[in-house]
C-alpha cells in the first residue's frame, strides 16, 4: 500500500476505535445464521464460517436438552446483560439442515469442551457431520466433535461492544460490592469480574500477584489471554496451517494431524492476513462512490418493482373482472332463456289441462254438446252440431293418443363446464419463465452445432425451448434463425458454415408465454468440414503398450508387460520409444478438420498427420527402437526434435505433454524466444489439413485460435497420426466419431 493509502486506512481504523463508525451498521455480520440472534460463544467451523456453540450442539444433538454450563462472567451468568433479539430459532430449519447432512454417524468417544469459560461435559452426539448453515458445505467434526473447534473471541468481543452500544446508559455493576452496589469502573481479565474503584483496590493490593492482573474498561466479555490448542489442551497456538487455514501448536506440526501440512509462524500469518484485510477494506472504501451509485440503482429497482407489482395486481384484477363480467353476462342470458322456455311450456300445459277439463261431464265441451243435443229444430241443430262434432272428434282422438303439449325436462339447458373449470384451475399467472443458461463446457460446433443449456433449480417446468442463432462477421449479417421446439435441454443445429462465428441464445416457453432470451454466446466453427475417423488397430498399433477402447475412440499409453518383467534390469530411461497409432480413414483431397482431448497429466504425446507412402517402410523396416543409439525422438518435452524435418519421415507432428504445447523451432513465430514456444495445453486441440495446399494447422479448438502451421508433403494418402510416450491418453471428440460409430 502507498503512503497515502496507509494514512487513509489508519484514519479509518482510528474512526473505528473512537466509535465513530456506528455499531448498528454492522449488525448483519453479528447474527448467527441458524438462530438468527446475536452470536453467543461463536465457534469457527472448518469452512471459516461462525456458528453459536448452542446451535452447533443442536445441529449435532437436536434432542439434547441440557443447556451449556458456563463459568461466572459468561453471558448466561449475567442476567442483567441485554440480548438483542430477532426472530427466535426455527426447529424446521434445524430439521432441514439435519436432513441434508450427507453422513450420519455417532461419536466414537466423549465430546469435551476445553475452551476457557466452559465446563467439561460428557455427551454422545448422534451425528458428527452437518451442512454449514452459511455455505451448505458438509462439515465433518470427526471423533472429537465440538472440541475440535476454536472459539471466535474476536467476533465475541465485537458482539460485546455491539451490546454495550445497544445498552447505552445501562451501566455494568460491580460484582463484589455489598448493597448498595456501585457502578463498575474496570474489569479484571484474570479474575473475570468487574469492580468499582474501591473494590478493585481491595482485591488487587499493591505488592501481591493480583496487582499484576490485566484490567480493561467495564465489560462482560472475558476472553483468555492466550488461545490454546483444542487438540493439545496445555499448548498455546503459535503457528498457522496454510492448508487447513487455522492456528495450530508445535505438537500438531511435529506429530499431529498437521505434520505434513505447510505452516507459517503466527506473526507472519498475522502480518500477511492483516495486510490483505487492510488492502481489501481500503479497496471497498475507495469504491464508496460506486457502491452508493449501485445502492441508488437498487433503490430505483425496488421502486420499479413495487410499481410493476402494483400494476401487475391491477391487470390481474382487470383480467378476472372481465372474466367475471363475461360469466355474469352468460349467466343472465342463460337464465333469461330458461325463464322464457319455462313460461311457454307452462302456458301450453295449462291450455292442454283446460282442454281436457272440457271433456268432463257437465263442463266445458261435453256440457256444451249436451246442451246442443236438446235442440229440437233440425236446421238449427245441423248448423251448430257440424262444427261441434269436429271438435268432439278431435278431443276423442287426443284422448286415444295422449301427448303432453310440452316436455318438463330442461336437459338442453344443462351445461358441461368441466373443461372450462379445468382451464380455470390450470390458469397460471406465475409470470414469465426464467431464461435458461447455455452451458459452454458442453457446447460444440462443427458442421453442426451441439448446444446444451440448463435451468435454475427453482425454475418452473417449461413446455419447450427455442434456440435462436445467427452468423456474425459477414457484410450481410444474417438475422436470427430459430430451431424447431426442443423438449429437452440440448439440440443439434445443422448447416453451419465453416470458419464462421455464430451467436446462440435460448428461450423457454410455458403456457404460451416466452421467457427472455438467455445471455448470448459466440462460438467459432472450424475452418473446414469435420473429418470422421476412429483409431486404426492394425497399422502401427502396439497392443502391448497401447490400450484401445472398445469403441476405438480413445487410446491410452501403458508401461507394457515386457517392460515390467524386465524392470529389475532397467537402470536408465534411455530405452524408451514412441508408440504410434493412426486413424482408420485417409484423406486424398480437400480441407478437413478433426479435434481431440489430450489427458492433462499425459507425459508426452505427439499429434499431427502421416503419409501412407512412407508408413509401410516406417512400420515394417526393422528398427532397434530399444537401443539408446536410435534416437528419432529423445522424449524431451521442448519439441526441438521437430526442427529436423527429414523428407523420409512420414510424420508431421507437434509435441504435447505435462500440461503444455511445444511449438517447433522451425516456426517463424517462435524462432527467437524460447518462452514463446511453450504454450499452455488447450483443453481441446484441433487439426486442419489442407491437402491441396499442402499445409497443416493446429488450433485451440475452444477458441479456434491457430497455434501453429507448417507445410506438409501430401504426395500420398494422409492419415491423422498420434505418438504416445509414457503415461497419457487421447480421446477423440464425439462429433468426430459419431457418424462412424452409428454404422458399427
Amino acid at each position: 500500500m502507498s503512503d497515502s493509502e496507509m494514512s487513509e486506512f489508519a484514519s479509518i481504523v482510528e474512526r473505528l476505535e473512537r466509535g465513530e463508525v456506528q455499531m448498528k451498521s454492522i449488525e448483519r455480520e453479528l447474527i448467527c445464521p441458524v438462530c438468527k440472534e446475536l452470536f453467543s460463544q461463536p465457534l469457527v467451523l472448518p469452512c471459516q464460517h461462525s456458528v453459536c456453540h448452542r446451535c452447533v450442539r443442536e445441529l449435532l444433538m437436536p434432542n439434547h436438552d441440557d443447556s451449556l454450563s458456563t463459568d461466572a462472567g459468561s453471558e448466561s451468568s449475567n442476567p442483567g446483560s441485554p440480548r438483542a433479539r430477532v426472530p427466535s430459532p426455527s426447529m424446521e430449519k434445524l430439521d432441514r439442515l439435519l436432513r441434508s447432512a450427507s453422513l450420519r454417524r455417532s461419536f466414537g468417544g466423549r465430546g469435551s469442551i476445553s475452551s476457557p469459560g466452559w465446563r467439561r461435559s460428557s455427551v454422545t452426539p448422534r451425528v458428527t457431520t452437518f451442512p454449514c448453515p452459511g455455505c451448505q458445505h458438509d462439515i465433518d467434526l470427526g471423533e472429537r466433535g465440538i472440541s475440535m473447534l476454536f472459539r471466535n473471541f474476536t467476533l465475541e468481543s465485537i458482539v460485546e461492544r455491539y451490546r454495550q452500544a445497544a445498552r447505552a446508559a445501562v451501566a455494568i455493576m460491580c460484582n463484589v460490592c455489598k448493597p448498595p452496589v456501585q457502578e463498575a469502573t474496570k474489569s479484571c481479565m484474570d479474575c473475570k469480574a468487574s469492580f468499582c474503584n474501591e473494590c478493585f483496590k481491595m482485591n488487587h493490593p499493591w505488592g501481591t500477584p493480583k496487582a499484576q492482573h490485566e484490567y480493561v474498561g467495564p465489560t462482560t466479555n472475558f476472553r483468555p489471554k492466550v488461545l490454546m490448542c483444542p487438540e493439545h489442551e496445555m499448548e498455546k497456538v503459535n503457528m498457522y496451517c496454510e492448508v487447513c487455514r487455522r492456528p495450530v501448536c508445535h505438537l500438531c506440526k511435529l506429530g499431529g494431524s498437521h505434520a505434513n501440512h505447510r505452516v507459517t509462524s503466527m506473526s507472519s500469518a498475522y502480518k500477511i492476513l492483516k495486510e490483505k484485510l487492510s488492502k481489501s477494506i481500503h479497496y471497498l472504501i475507495s469504491k464508496e462512490d460506486q457502491v452508493r451509485t449501485q445502492i441508488s440503482e437498487l433503490e430505483v429497482l425496488i421502486r420499479h418493482t413495487e410499481e410493476n407489482g402494483q400494476l401487475a395486481e391491477r391487470r390481474t384484477s382487470e383480467h378476472f373482472e372481465r372474466l367475471l363480467e363475461a360469466l355474469q353476462e352468460r349467466r343472465t342470458e342463460m337464465l333469461r332463456s330458461i325463464e322464457q322456455s319455462r313460461s311457454l311450456r307452462v302456458e301450453r300445459l295449462r291450455t292442454q289441462v283446460e282442454e281436457y277439463q272440457g271433456m268432463l261431464e257437465n263442463s266445458g265441451l261435453v256440457g256444451y254438446a249436451q246442451e246442443v243435443l236438446k235442440e229440437t229444430d233440425q236446421s238449427c241443430f245441423v248448423q251448430t252440431a257440424k262444427l261441434l262434432h269436429v271438435r268432439i272428434q278431435k278431443a276423442t282422438d287426443s284422448l286415444k293418443t295422449f301427448q303432453t303439449a310440452a316436455a318438463p325436462s330442461f336437459e338442453e339447458f344443462v351445461l358441461d363446464t368441466s373443461k372450462e373449470e379445468l382451464l380455470l384451475k390450470e390458469l397460471s399467472f406465475s409470470g414469465v419463465p426464467e431464461p435458461p443458461v447455455i452451458d459452454l463446457s458442453r457446447c460444440r460446433v462443427y458442421n453442426e452445432g451441439l448446444i446444451h443449456w440448463h435451468l435454475s433449480e427453482d425454475s418452473l417446468p417449461t413446455d419447450h425451448h427455442i434456440v435462436e442463432f445467427r452468423k456474425l462477421g459477414s457484410e450481410e449479417e444474417s438475422g436470427w434463425r430459430a430451431s424447431e421446439p426442443v423438449f429437452g435441454c440440448s439440440t443439434v443445429l445443422s448447416d453451419l458454415s465453416a470458419g464462421s462465428r455464430y451467436t446462440f441464445r435460448v428461450k423457454s416457453c410455458r403456457n404460451g408465454v416466452y421467457s427472455p432470451s438467455s445471455p448470448e454466446v459466440t462460438l467459432h466453427t472450424p475452418p473446414a468440414p469435420v473429418f470422421g475417423f476412429l483409431f486404426n488397430e492394425k497399422c502401427g498399433f502396439s497392443a502391448e503398450r497401447l490400450q484401445l477402447s472398445k469403441r476405438r475412440d480413445s487410446v491410452e499409453s501403458v508401461a507394457g508387460m515386457s517392460l515390467l518383467l524386465a524392470a529389475e534390469r532397467v537402470q536408465t530411461g534411455s530405452y524408451i520409444c514412441l508408440d504410434y497409432i493412426i486413424g482408420d480413414t485417409g484423406i486424398s483431397h480437400g480441407r478437413h478438420y478433426w479435434a481431440f482431448r489430450v489427458q492433462p497429466d499425459s507425459y508426452m504425446i505427439k499429434v499431427g498427420v502421416a503419409s501412407d507412402s512412407k508408413l509401410t517402410e516406417w512400420f515394417h523396416n526393422p528398427r532397434d527402437t530399444s537401443s539408446p543409439r536410435y534416437d528419432h525422438d529423445s522424449g524431451h518435452d521442448s519439441g526441438s526434435e521437430d526442427t529436423c524435418f527429414e523428407v523420409s519421415q512420414p510424420f508431421t507432428l507437434v509435441t504435447v505433454g505435462m500440461g503444455r504445447l511445444f511449438i517447433p523451432k522451425a516456426s517463424a513465430s517462435a524462432a527467437g524466444d524460447h518462452g514463446s514456444r511453450v504454450l499452455p495445453m488447450p483443453q481441446r486441440i484441433g487439426v486442419c489439413l489442407d491437402y491441396d495446399a499442402g499445409r497443416v494447422f493446429f488450433y485451440d479448438a475452444d477458441t479456434m485460435r491457430c497455434l501453429y502451421e507448417r507445410p506438409v508433403d501430401c504426395s500420398g494418402t494422409m492419415y491423422p497420426a498420434f505418438g504416445l510416450l509414457g503415461g497419457g491418453a487421447v480421446h477423440l471428440e464425439e462429433f468426430i466419431t459419431a457418424k462412424r460409430l452409428s454404422y458399427m
